[in-house]
């Protein structure tokens, strides 16, 4: 598996424990247990998230930055250049190594 598949899998996984979580909190928000298991899962989401961003392209719109997205010039259009790196990189379902 590819760097690229890896961190996305990395990034679903934690994706998938802050949505679980934040369900069982919705109707437990007091477990001291469950509020440290979502700020892990976040953190670690977040981190994930970042490399992504600074190894190929945004996931999220929150993680776009013109200035410094995409320096490596990973698949697009315009390397090196400050642009909006939302549409850069192929959309993480094609599955491209």
């Amino acid at each position: 598996m590819s760097d690229r598949k890896t961190l996305l899998q990395k990034i679903n996984e934690a994706s998938f424990a802050v949505n679980d979580i934040t369900l069982y909190l919705d109707t437990h928000p007091a477990d001291t247990e469950a509020l440290q298991f979502f700020k892990k899962a976040m953190n670690e989401r977040k981190a994930a998230l970042e490399e992504f961003e600074s190894q190929y392209e945004p996931l999220i719109v929150d993680c776009v930055n013109p200035k410094e997205n995409n320096k490596n010039g990973f698949a697009t259009d315009y390397p090196a250049q400050e642009h909006w790196t939302w549409g850069d990189g192929p959309i993480p379902w094609d599955n491209v190594e």
